[in-house]
């Protein structure tokens, strides 16, 4: 199984892709960890949010490979534990095929992209920078691959 994280922008400062990084080295060739950076739609010129959700959403949907399941980060999805990331993910790996999660660009995400997605998944309730989200993905996904695994990594 593959993650990828399909996220909108790009120019990351050095401790954003260092921290993403750390953690995508971290992971199990079994669940290995991509990000595919999007190009944010340019802001401005009279264009409506519409306009702009909608040129980024088809972008998205190109990153996304076909037969994957989608996960749109929103914070107002649902909050998981890592217990029930872990158990997710168990149950993704049962099921074959690979899983994209969707970081939105600074308006998030196209409705159209939302509904679309398996899931819908908060890392919070609060709004989080677009760069830190990447991090806190990664390591949250590392950290439930190595409760799956049984590494000490996670202590609950």
């Amino acid at each position: 199984m593959k993650f990828l994280v399909c996220a909108v922008g790009h120019r990351m400062p050095q401790w954003v892709a260092e921290g993403f990084e750390e953690y995508a080295r971290r992971m199990p060739r079994e669940a290995a960890i991509e990000l595919v950076e999007i190009r944010p739609e340019k802001r401005g010129a009279g264009k409506a949010m519409e306009q702009l959700l909608a040129a980024e959403s088809a972008r998205i949907r190109a990153a996304i490979p076909g037969r994957c399941r989608i996960v749109a980060m929103d914070e107002r999805g649902s909050q998981w534990t890592t217990a029930e990331l872990a158990a997710s993910i168990t149950k993704w790996m049962k099921n074959g095929g690979d899983t994209s999660f969707l970081i939105g660009g600074a308006d998030g995400l196209d409705v159209s992209v939302k509904n679309s997605a398996d899931e819908i998944l908060a890392l919070s309730s609060l709004t989080l920078p677009h760069g830190l989200a990447r991090i806190i993905l990664a390591e949250q996904l590392y950290r439930a691959v190595t409760l799956i695994r049984g590494h000490p990594y996670h202590r609950a």
